[in-house]
């Protein structure tokens, strides 16, 4: 199995959880936030819905630079979250191919301006993306416990779906 393979494997499991979560947020919840230095379940969700297309991203670019505006659309229901979502993974789907392999292994760098956060192969960027969108699902999970909205399950059952009483 490819690199390229095993992410494409990764990606489509992980959006079927995402998915699933962001697909629980309450139209009328997207101001809530539960504690002041927390995003807005918007902002989160909105981030949490791009985040699958950043592996476009880095395949179609060398780096992120801060001082550049990255533009974010104004969501405001969960209809035009998933809508955005899908866009974003489609977008992320379609760089997974065997063709992209090679590319992995180029520099991609994260600044802002002239300082430079870190200069890592597109791979490890790849992993990171993964890897954000798991950590931001798992804390929109928490905005969605303390609303008391039922949490779906990630890699199995969650305590509102326990199937093992």
């Amino acid at each position: 199995m490819t690199f390229i393979e095993f992410f494409k494997q990764q990606f489509i499991e992980e959006g079927i959880i995402t998915r699933k979560m962001l697909s629980r947020i309450p139209d009328d919840k997207f101001d809530y936030a539960p504690h002041p230095k927390s995003m807005t379940i918007k902002r989160l969700a909105t981030h949490i819905a791009d985040l699958p297309g950043w592996l476009q991203f880095t395949f179609e670019n060398d780096e992120l630079d801060f001082q550049t505006p990255y533009g974010m659309p104004d969501i405001n229901n969960t209809k035009d979250l998933l809508a955005f979502f899908e866009k974003r993974y489609e977008d992320g789907l379609s760089v997974l191919v065997a063709g992209n392999e090679e590319n992995l292994y180029k520099p991609w760098s994260l600044r802002n301006g002239e300082q430079i956060y870190f200069t890592n192969p597109k791979i490890d960027v790849v992993r990171m993306s993964l890897s954000q969108q798991i950590h931001h699902r798992a804390q929109l999970g928490v905005y969605l416990r303390l609303l008391n909205i039922p949490i779906p399950g990630s890699y199995g059952p969650s305590a509102d779906e326990n199937s093992f009483a």
